[in-house]
């Protein structure tokens, strides 16, 4: 519980720092930086505040630590190039008083929220004393490949969107042909695998709802439908592409 309200400290204290720079930058978006930051500052919280086992400690540390921030550098990226997340307007529109206050209760309190149960398995495992033994590695190896997935596919992606030529079109190829989100299935695989190194023992199989949340989030939430409703109505080939491509799961394209 300690651990837990040290974390849910770190979380409001991001979550206002963030709110004043988007109120300066006139645009919400820079959330999604802090979103990779606040996960990468919790698992600093809870190792610093734990005494389990070093090594599964120093497992959940790294390896939240480099998706974080990984995703925190991508997203900077794209947050400084752009104007308001579509995402973030639709929601603001409709406010029906002020939208800073809208923002904070539907945005911040929302993500904040959600970042201290989706990390549960981080702050859990950081506590436990048995060994790491193939369940967590197991579960590195799955962190290894979302990784793998969500580094690569959004590389692909930006590569894609760098070429003037390909304004309006389907990117297809590499990942992006075996399933239309392989950053969502990756982010998904990243939480299942820090889940197994934290479950290999008790209470860690207790934060099982922690990567179902994530992985709910991602393919019926805030992730998949929202993009693929603002592609299907700006991208004329998408529909095509939903067709013939997995939704989720990386599997080969039907014909």
């Amino acid at each position: 519980m300690t651990v837990f309200l040290w974390c849910a400290a770190t979380v409001a204290g991001l979550m206002a720092a963030t709110l004043a720079v988007a109120v300066k930058a006139g645009k919400h978006a820079v959330i999604d930086v802090t979103w990779g930051v606040g996960f990468a500052a919790i698992a600093l919280v809870a190792f610093l505040l734990t005494g389990g086992d070093p090594l599964r400690r120093s497992l959940l540390l790294t390896l939240t630590c480099l998706w974080g921030l990984r995703l925190a550098t991508h997203l900077a990226r794209r947050v400084g190039r752009g104007g308001e997340d579509p995402r973030y307007e639709a929601l603001l529109s409709r406010a029906k008083g002020g939208r800073t206050a809208y923002a904070i209760r539907m945005i911040y309190l929302t993500q904040g929220l959600t970042m201290l149960f989706v990390s549960l398995p981080v702050q859990v495992g950081m506590s436990t004393t048995g060994p790491v033994g193939w369940l967590g590695w197991t579960g590195v190896a799955i962190w290894g490949v979302g990784f793998v997935f969500e580094t690569v596919g959004d590389r692909q992606l930006a590569r894609f969107r760098a070429v003037p030529s390909n304004e309006g079109r389907v990117l297809d190829t590499g990942l992006w042909r075996y399933t239309r989100h392989p950053n969502y299935f990756g982010d998904a695989a990243v939480w299942w695998g820090l889940f197994l190194i934290a479950a290999e023992h008790w209470p860690g199989l207790l934060t099982l709802l922690s990567p179902v949340a994530m992985t709910y989030l991602l393919l019926a939430k805030t992730g998949k439908p929202l993009l693929e409703e603002r592609l299907s109505g700006t991208k004329p080939g998408y529909t095509d592409y939903v067709r013939r491509t997995s939704a989720f799961i990386p599997l080969p394209p039907k014909r």
